[in-house]
């Protein structure tokens, strides 16, 4: 009878982080869908053209030609640069995040002949506390540290994006992700080793969700291929910060581009990745990795594509148009 009882425990324990990742998806999208205005407003958009199809060949290709750098650097074990470039890249991101949020706050304005208009109260506040953010994942990137640096990267990735690109080019975008992510994790198996080298780095580009509340990122030193190699059980459920921000850049497309039912597609299209995540995870408990895209691309493609129907008798937004 004793030798049943750990299982309810291991079952509960594997349960509650994947809720927790879960509640990430629409804390995140929430957020995406509140600072889209600021953000527009600001004019602080990625592409000038959203309906421009060489955006996304300009995406693809800066991601493969990024993503086989990173590689590169770590297999000659460059690592610090490679800290360098993630840290850099999350300080900038959040300085688009808080910028235009505390200008809401500290609405003063100044002008200088060779920079132009700006808001120096807000600028001040969004690079100290930037500089905080990137500072304890410096000197402490415990996980939690980890995950709010990931929740800023995300929220303004996905808002920068989404209103910065047509549905049509979203929806084109999400099934080359899915593709991407299904070739990278099960083919070339490149995922894998980049995944690893930003654990052992503590880097926000992943989210960590502890199973025990003593669990420490800091401590952790052997990296998720070392742990499977060797069947241990892990302590913690990793998610990439990408398996957030790509579904919702269209449910922020939505929520943008969308008139009168922007909010409610965009909500079903959060709703769809979820459904996505379920069925991802019940891969995920039994101990492998898993490509996240192929299951959370669908789902909320799907969700856009139900509710578009139910609302307005068509898909919403969707323009053929270049």
């Amino acid at each position: 009878m004793s030798a049943e009882k750990p299982a309810p425990k291991t079952k509960a324990a594997d349960i509650y982080p994947i809720v927790l990742m879960g509640g990430l998806f629409v804390l995140v999208d929430l957020l995406a869908f509140w600072i889209t205005g600021p953000f527009v407003e600001a004019g602080q958009v990625a592409f000038v053209n959203p309906s421009d199809p060489f955006n996304l060949v300009f995406f693809f290709v800066v991601l493969i030609v990024f993503t086989a750098i990173i590689l590169l650097i770590a297999k000659l074990g460059k690592t610090r640069i490679i800290q360098a470039i993630f840290l850099g890249s999350t300080g900038l991101l959040g300085l688009y995040v808080f910028y235009p949020l505390l200008g809401y706050i500290f609405p003063w304005q100044m002008t200088v002949d060779w920079i132009g208009t700006f808001n120096p109260a807000s600028l001040a506040l969004s690079v100290l506390f930037m500089a905080v953010i990137v500072g304890l994942l410096v000197k402490y990137p415990e996980w939690y540290v980890v995950d709010i640096s990931g929740i800023i990267t995300a929220v303004g990735a996905i808002a920068m994006l989404g209103i910065s690109l047509t549905i049509l080019i979203v929806l084109v975008l999400l099934i080359g992700m899915a593709l991407y992510d299904a070739i990278s994790v099960y083919k070339t198996k490149h995922m894998i080793d980049l995944a690893d080298t930003l654990i052992d780095l503590k880097l926000p580009i992943l989210y960590v969700i502890p199973k025990r509340l003593d669990y420490s990122l800091v401590k952790q030193t052997k990296g998720l291929k070392e742990s499977l190699s060797e069947g241990e059980k892990r302590d913690a459920f990793f998610m990439g910060v990408g398996d957030i921000v790509i579904p919702g850049i269209l449910a922020a497309a939505a929520f943008h581009n969308i008139p009168d039912y922007g909010l409610a597609i965009g909500l079903s299209v959060v709703a769809g990745t979820l459904v996505g995540f379920a069925a991802l995870m019940l891969f995920v408990i039994k101990g492998k990795p898993q490509a996240g895209l192929p299951f959370l691309c669908p789902g909320a493609i799907l969700g856009y594509v139900l509710s578009s129907l139910i609302l307005t008798g068509g898909l919403a937004g969707l323009s053929f148009a270049l």
